[in-house]
């Protein structure tokens, strides 16, 4: 990446456009604590968040579906239960001290499961057994139900069907509207076009271009993405 300089705000989601390769991933990892920063600044809510690991960005109100749902979003071999409390496991009511307190983590996924409407035998499923919808529907549910300040959603109908990438757009345009910021990732033209308020275009690492999404044509953000801006 080279010189990207944004801002997200509250009740809004900034659509990151661009062919899939241009810094998008990068800048995700960058900002989640996933990849280490050589530079830069980065704050959340007045917090400096900048090169700090995972869990004190996730302690500022940060939530993210990444990418790779399997790989940074989901302990394939746990179960259904202790995946949605992956980042908030250490505080109470599911912690007492050291101790995992089982009849709360449990308690809190079947609460879950029924608001999010997460196809699965029981809460004690390993994640793995779940079909890429409902597996994408447990991260969005363990991410949204926590006190959130900024949404980071990247990627986040790759692979999906039909009814399950009409849920995820719900859930994303209902976090805005309950005043979260929404910084959406796609290679998606149509989920950027369909779902943004502002829209900031990717390449070669750098944003070259932001504009209203009211303003913006396909034709126009698609020559900024071949890199015709010039």
């Amino acid at each position: 990446m080279r010189g990207v300089s944004f801002e997200v705000h509250a009740g809004e989601v900034l659509g990151i456009a661009g062919v899939q390769g241009n810094g998008q991933t990068e800048l995700a990892e960058a900002l989640t604590g996933l990849r280490p920063t050589k530079g830069g600044h980065a704050s959340l809510a007045g917090k400096d968040i900048t090169g700090k690991t995972p869990r004190p960005i996730i302690e500022a109100g940060l939530a993210h579906v990444p990418e790779d749902r399997q790989r940074h979003g989901l302990v394939l071999s746990y179960s259904v239960a202790d995946n949605m409390v992956l980042c908030n496991y250490y505080l109470p009511p599911f912690a007492k001290g050291m101790v995992l307190q089982q009849e709360a983590v449990d308690a809190n996924a079947r609460k879950l499961i029924e608001e999010y409407d997460v196809r699965t035998p029981s809460p004690f499923v390993p994640a793995a057994k779940l079909s890429g919808g409902n597996q994408q529907k447990v991260i969005v549910a363990r991410e949204l139900s926590r006190d959130v300040k900024l949404l980071i959603a990247s990627q986040p109908t790759r692979g999906l069907d039909v009814g399950s990438i009409e849920y995820i757009h719900k859930e994303i345009i209902a976090m805005r509207d309950r005043g979260v910021a929404v910084l959406l990732i796609s290679a998606e033209l149509d989920e950027i076009m369909a779902l943004s308020d502002r829209i900031a275009v990717m390449y070669r690492g750098q944003i070259v271009t932001t504009v209203d999404a009211k303003e913006a044509s396909r034709e126009e953000l698609g020559l900024w993405m071949a890199g015709s801006h010039a």
